[in-house]
């Protein structure tokens, strides 16, 4: 069994409401305010085993992490309950993904996870190498959003991307250097929205998969948005466009 901790009272209260079975030990401090004691009391409803420890040593497990005195322990050694293929089985005509193509900062991709629970994403789709995994700094930041949407780690973002447009699923690139704003589409279909890294953007191999390539207008002096922030204002364009057509 392997074992990874999450910290923060969101963070582990989320978890013990969708993912219970992942649950192994509740580690906190003593009970000195009423967030931590209603945290104590879910996990004792939930039977799981709480151990008390001191502040320093639950700072030594989260990494010197802002912790508000409570860390959880989860097994992380069981697969991700859903394949891209049981993901694409499920598609129906207003699909919406997010697919991230190399994020290294664990914040964006907790930001990114929480900005895709609030826009009703189906999935978040990652690459299993040279990106951010589902570390306990992004499970903090995404407030609960990695526990209610899908998190899917693929070996191949192009042979990923791939199999989408078999399903019928239109791919969307974010880029600088595209010739039209996102707001030129209409968004009425399976859409796979796909965002590059940090500074370096799409990969070219990942750019030549999008049917589309988009950009956000940028009226002032920066040349970019941060990630998160860029994923965030084009996922709720889009859920814009396909309300103005209902």
């Amino acid at each position: 069994m392997s074992h990874s901790y999450i910290y923060g009272f969101h963070a582990i209260s989320k978890m013990l409401q969708h993912s219970p079975a992942s649950c192994v030990e509740l580690l906190c401090t003593e009970a000195k305010n009423s967030r931590l004691r209603s945290l104590i009391g879910a996990a004792r409803e939930s039977r799981l085993p709480i151990r008390f420890e001191s502040r320093e040593s639950l700072t030594d497990l989260s990494g010197n992490a802002k912790h508000q005195g409570c860390v959880l322990r989860i097994d992380d050694s069981s697969p991700s309950a859903l394949t891209l293929e049981q993901l694409l089985q499920q598609n129906h005509p207003r699909s919406l993904y997010l697919v991230l193509d190399g994020v290294q900062d664990p914040h964006n991709l907790g930001a990114c996870l929480r900005t895709a629970d609030a826009t009703g994403v189906d999935a978040v789709i990652i690459p299993k190498d040279r990106a951010v995994g589902l570390t306990a700094a992004a499970r903090k930041v995404a407030a609960g959003g990695a526990e209610s949407v899908p998190l899917l780690e693929v070996t191949n973002i192009v042979r990923c991307l791939k199999d989408m447009k078999k399903a019928g699923v239109w791919i969307y690139g974010t880029s600088g250097e595209a010739m039209n704003a996102i707001y030129e589409y209409d968004y009425d279909s399976p859409v796979a929205l796909v965002m590059g890294a940090e500074g370096d953007g799409l990969r070219r191999l990942t750019a030549q998969q999008c049917d589309h390539l988009i950009k956000l207008p940028m009226l002032g002096v920066v040349e970019s948005l941060n990630v998160s922030v860029a994923a965030g204002v084009c996922l709720y364009e889009i859920i814009r466009s396909r309300m103005a057509q209902e």
